[in-house]
């Protein structure tokens, strides 16, 4: 579910309570790669190579990596969501900050693919070395987010025992679902009800 109209939350969502239960898109590691796909943050070829090359059990190892990284950077947005992010937030950053010091990213001159346009465009790729390599672009994400987002607008849906977050970029920040056909949705069934009890 990417509803949170930044990558770096859409992770945090990657395991939520949309409706009753909770339910964790990367349980292992067939769901990162499943996740990492959706989320086109690895090339397709990159990611079936890595799964074919990874030994038995690697992926599930990288996802509970993935699942320990994603809870930490809970608690790191839970805590500063709300207001702006200060400077003083880059102490608590050293898991994050060490996790892009492994990065191999690189440019090359490549074909340009867009708009029939056939001139050479440069575009940044890394090296897929191991299966570590998929939490790079999670953690870029993630600093993207910190780095471009305005903690000010994270919010938590108030849907009823909804745990997704979400960036509030509507003209008057306003925004109170996750998405509205589901918790808002729900939300004014809710309230109908109520009026219609009220009545009687």
């Amino acid at each position: 579910m990417f509803i949170a109209d930044t990558l770096g939350l859409d992770f945090l969502n990657s395991i939520a309570t949309p409706v009753d239960a909770p339910v964790d898109w990367i349980d292992d590691g067939d769901g990162l790669i499943d996740w990492l796909a959706q989320a086109k943050l690895v090339p397709a070829e990159e990611l079936e190579a890595l799964r074919a090359r990874a030994k038995p059990g690697e992926l599930d190892e990288v996802a509970d990596q993935a699942r320990a990284l994603r809870e930490w950077f809970r608690e790191f947005v839970r805590k500063h969501a709300g207001r702006p992010l200060t400077s003083a937030a880059l102490r608590e950053l050293g898991p994050l900050n060490s996790l892009l010091e492994k990065d191999e990213v690189f440019s090359r001159i490549e074909p340009r693919h867009d708009d029939g346009n056939r001139g050479l465009a440069l575009r940044t790729t890394r090296r897929w070395q191991s299966s570590q390599s998929l939490l790079l672009p999670i953690g870029e994400a993630m600093a993207r987010f910190v780095c471009d987002e305005d903690f000010s607008d994270v919010k938590v849906c108030e849907g009823h025992s909804c745990t997704m977050l979400f960036a509030d970029h509507t003209r008057r920040r306003a925004r109170r679902w996750c998405a509205m056909a589901i918790c808002g949705n729900r939300a004014k069934q809710a309230a109908h009800r109520s009026r219609l009890k009220s009545r009687q």
